[in-house]
């Protein structure tokens, strides 16, 4: 079992930057001893508060110094990340229990994201002209202004790249943060932070706090202009009610049960390597990871042969480098929620082809990659998010019945599809209900896609991060139109009735030009 300490100075150094004021600590453990890590402060809803209304001072200054300024700070902050980039790896294997090649995707998703927004968001948010309604007659315009201060709530799985994708077009935009994490993963965050804090982005515009779910999350919801919540489905409806009572709009990226469909002409090999990564990046505990393979007929037995030596092939561990493929599971409510689901579906009938047990010579909260067959509609990991390395295979008979066995779920947040023919694919693909959707690929391709939006169909969420659409969240859309003068207006009854047969040719003009 490995040692896994963190230096009491570097973590001094950081905590002290959460808006933490009080005495109260909680402990923090290593998933991949289950030792502790440290004693966290926790914040309080008056800390939040407190944080709430400096950043609000400080984003009136910061949206003053417009946007080349904030380009040029972000794209700072940018290249100190990069520059931290081992002790952030380091710090994120740590609190998490995920392998370096997983933490490094996270790191170069966060560090893409910061790029594209602090790049892109001048050019999406610039005010332009928009059709009037009258041409020559009238002009508009439609601008944009941020809302002002944005709530964030990130979870544990992946907190470098889901604070970033959403704090820093946050900023990018003119606004101020109060971002609330999971305790278990402060250190990451704030580490991260530390970069943006020192090439300029004011401390107070990005507060950081932490502790209670209900007490410091509510908190975060209640002061924020506009809410990012991602985490399970049943939260963050809670979280999206309690915003829409404020008037607040919220994004919300919420659960995935994500299907994989494996079509009959398939490279088997290709397929199989690839899904197995799709499955087990990060343990299964990535809300876009996938669950369900369903694989037709005429290669099923091919595909489950190499599929399952692949995932035994896999070589786990708590190396804080390259040399392991898997790693842990984060806590202990996690691994419990895995050995359940488990254990349901061997006792009403599943057969496990690979895995299925906890691996305790290796650490605490370690369990196997598992590949389960025969799995039915009365156990849980049927329907249920998992969030952990468990996928369940099913033998289809066409491309049909494939499809519909991928949408028969309350969730929609990303699908794979794997064929020999894109074209193929590509229709497939069109048929299933999900934000995103992978071809021969099983979540890379569409969430390393940051030009693109991302996000949940059904009870996956609302909303979308990354692309223009996650910068467009933040801002509030506003239109000025004026007369020309070209042409009075009329103002009475008898002057509207001696315009009318002239409107009326000019729209009846307007639709013969094709214009808007």
């Amino acid at each position: 079992m490995a040692t896994i300490t963190v230096d009491k100075s570097l973590t001094n150094d950081l905590v002290r930057d959460l808006s933490a004021s009080g005495s109260a600590t909680v402990p923090v453990i290593a998933p991949f001893t289950g030792k502790k890590l440290y004693e966290l402060p926790t914040s309080s809803a008056r800390d939040v508060a407190d944080a709430a209304a400096a950043a609000r001072v400080a984003q009136l200054a910061w949206f003053a110094a417009g946007p080349d300024h904030r380009r040029k700070v972000l794209l700072d902050g940018h290249d100190r990340f990069l520059a931290d980039r081992e002790r952030l790896l380091d710090l994120l294997q740590t609190e998490t229990g995920k392998t370096r090649g997983p933490a490094f995707e996270e790191f170069f998703q966060g560090a893409s994201a910061t790029r594209y927004a602090a790049l892109a968001a001048k050019r999406v948010i610039r005010t332009r002209g928009r059709r009037a309604g009258i041409p020559l007659v009238m002009r508009t315009r439609v601008s944009y202004k941020p809302k002002g201060l944005v709530g964030i709530i990130t979870p544990w799985n992946y907190p470098l790249s889901l604070s970033l994708m959403d704090v820093i077009p946050a900023l990018a935009t003119g606004n101020g943060v109060v971002q609330k994490v999971d305790n278990q993963t402060v250190l990451s965050v704030l580490a991260a932070r530390r970069a943006f804090i020192d090439a300029g982005v004011p401390a107070s515009l990005w507060a950081v706090v932490a502790g209670d779910g209900n007490e410091i999350g509510n908190a975060v919801v209640d002061a924020g202009d506009y809410v990012c919540f991602t985490g399970s489905t049943a939260t963050g409806i809670k979280v999206g009610q309690r915003a829409l009572g404020r008037v607040a709009g919220a994004s919300l990226e919420l659960g995935g049960k994500n299907p994989m469909i494996v079509l009959d002409d398939a490279n088997v090999a290709k397929a199989a390597s690839a899904s197995v990564y799709g499955c087990f990046s990060s343990m299964g505990q990535l809300c876009v990871s996938m669950e369900r393979i369903y694989v037709q007929r005429a290669i099923a037995d091919q595909f489950t042969e190499a599929f399952v030596a692949n995932v035994k092939n896999l070589v786990q561990g708590s190396a804080l480098d390259y040399t392991t493929d898997v790693g842990s599971l984060t806590s202990a409510a996690q691994l419990e929620r895995v050995k359940t689901h488990v254990d349901d579906a061997v006792k009403k009938g599943a057969t496990v082809l690979a895995g299925g047990k906890a691996r305790s010579d290796l650490g605490p909260y370690f369990y196997e990659p598992t590949v389960l067959t025969n799995v039915t509609s009365d156990m849980l990991c049927f329907t249920h998010e998992t969030f952990g390395p468990v996928v369940a295979i099913q033998v289809v008979a066409n491309e049909d019945e494939a499809i519909a066995a991928a949408n028969a779920s309350e969730f929609g947040l990303n699908a794979s599809v794997f064929s020999g023919s894109v074209s193929r694919a590509r229709r497939v693909a069109d048929q299933i209900v999900a934000g995103s959707v992978n071809i021969n690929e099983g979540y890379r391709s569409s969430f390393g896609s940051i030009d693109a939006p991302m996000g949940g169909m059904k009870h996956s969420g609302l909303g979308r991060r990354n692309g223009p659409e996650g910068l467009l969240r933040f801002v509030e859309s506003r239109t000025v139109a004026e007369a020309t003068g070209l042409l009075t207006l009329p103002g009475s009854g008898v002057a509207a009735g001696k315009l009318a047969g002239t409107m009326e040719l000019a729209l009846k003009a307007l639709k013969a030009l094709r214009r808007r």
